[in-house]
C-alpha cells in the first residue's frame, strides 16, 4: 500500500497525488466524475482539490458545479471522513474577492454544495493585494475557530504577501497557512522556484503544485505535426514551439521508456521529487487517464534521471 505523506504542519496525511476537481461538471459529467473519484480512492487516493468557481469559466455553468458533484459523491459513498477535501474562495461570480464578509459567505456556500460541515483545507484562490492580510487571515481564523475549516493554505500569492500573512498569524496567534499551491511544472519553473519556494522551505509549508502537467503538454500527447482537440489544447501546444519544451519531451520519452512507464508518470515523479513538494495536482477526464497519474506513487527516478530532466527544463 502506498504510504501517505504529511501535509506540512497540518497533521493531515495525504496520498502523493492530488486529484484535481476542475474537470468535474466541465469536461467530465457527473457519472464520469463519480467513476474517476471511485477509481482514485480505490487505488488509495484520499486528497481531492476543487474551488468554488469551478467551472464558471465553461459555457452554461455558474460556478460550484465541481463542489456539487463531489458533495453528491461523498454523500452517496458515505466516505467523508476518509477524504481530504480542499476548496478555494475569491473567484466565484457570486462571491468575488477576499473581504472578510465574502470569505465567510463563500465558505458557507461551499459547505452547502459539498454537503459537509467542514472543509479540510481552505485556500484564498487568488490573493487580492488591495485587501489587508489582517482582514483575510482574521476571517479565515474565524472559520477555523467555528469548526467550518480545519486548515488554511495559500495560492497564487507573492512571497512578500505570504511572508506578511505568516508573520501576522504568528504574531497574533491566529490560524496559519500550512500549505501553498503554486503553478509549477517542468516547463514552468520560475513560477515557483526562487523566493516563494525558499519561503515555503524556511517556514515548513507543503507545496501542492497545480498545472503539474502543463495543461496536458507533459502527458506527451502534443507532438510536432499533431493536432489535439480540447479546451486547453492551445495553451499546452505552445510549449512545442520552445526549445525547452522539445528538450523536456525528449528526456521524458527516454526515461519513460527505461522504466516502461508513461510520460506523465515521469513528469509527475520529477515534480514530486522537488524541495517542499508533497503532492502534485493532476486531473483526469476519464478513468482511463488515471493509471498514468496514480503510478507516480510507485515511481522513483534515479539522481541521474532527475538531473537530466532538471537540465532539460532549465
Amino acid at each position: 500500500m502506498t504510504s501517505l505523506h504529511k501535509l506540512g504542519s497540518s497533521g493531515l496525511e495525504v496520498f502523493p497525488l492530488v486529484l484535481g476537481g476542475n474537470v468535474f461538471g466541465w469536461t467530465a459529467d457527473e457519472p464520469t466524475s463519480f467513476a474517476v473519484l471511485d477509481a482514485y480512492t480505490a487505488a488509495g487516493g484520499n486528497f481531492v482539490d476543487t474551488a468554488d468557481s469551478y467551472s464558471a469559466f465553461a459555457a452554461g455553468n455558474k460556478g460550484g458545479e465541481s463542489e456539487t458533484i463531489i458533495g453528491k459523491w461523498v454523500k452517496d459513498r458515505g466516505n467523508r471522513s476518509d477524504v481530504v477535501i480542499a476548496t478555494k474562495v475569491s473567484q466565484h461570480p457570486d462571491f468575488p474577492g477576499l473581504s472578510a464578509a465574502n470569505i465567510k459567505a463563500a465558505a458557507d456556500a461551499s459547505l452547502r454544495r459539498l454537503g459537509t460541515d467542514y472543509i479540510d483545507l481552505y485556500y484564498p484562490h487568488f490573493d487580492k493585494p488591495e485587501v489587508p492580510v489582517e482582514e483575510i487571515i482574521g476571517a479565515l481564523d474565524e472559520l477555523v475557530r467555528a469548526g467550518k475549516v480545519r486548515h488554511i493554505a495559500a495560492s497564487n500569492i507573492t512571497a512578500e504577501r505570504l511572508q506578511e500573512s505568516l508573520d501576522f498569524s504568528d504574531r497574533e496567534g491566529l490560524a496559519r497557512y500550512v500549505a501553498l499551491q503554486p503553478h509549477y511544472n517542468l516547463v514552468s519553473r520560475d513560477t515557483y522556484e526562487g523566493p516563494l519556494q525558499e519561503l515555503a522551505a524556511r517556514t515548513g509549508l507543503a507545496a501542492v503544485p497545480y498545472f503539474a502537467l502543463a495543461a496536458g503538454f507533459l502527458t506527451g500527447k502534443y507532438r510536432p505535426g499533431t493536432t489535439v482537440d480540447g479546451p486547453r489544447a492551445g495553451g499546452a501546444a505552445k510549449h512545442l514551439g520552445t526549445e525547452r519544451g522539445r528538450q523536456v519531451l525528449t528526456a521524458l520519452d527516454e526515461i519513460a521508456k527505461a522504466h516502461d512507464t508513461a510520460v506523465p508518470t515521469v513528469a509527475l515523479a520529477w515534480l514530486a521529487s522537488r524541495p517542499t513538494v508533497v503532492a502534485p495536482i493532476a486531473s483526469a477526464r476519464t478513468v482511463e487517464q488515471l493509471p498514468a497519474l496514480l503510478a507516480v506513487a510507485d515511481l522513483t527516478l534515479t539522481e541521474t534521471e532527475l538531473d537530466r530532466l532538471t537540465s532539460a527544463s532549465a
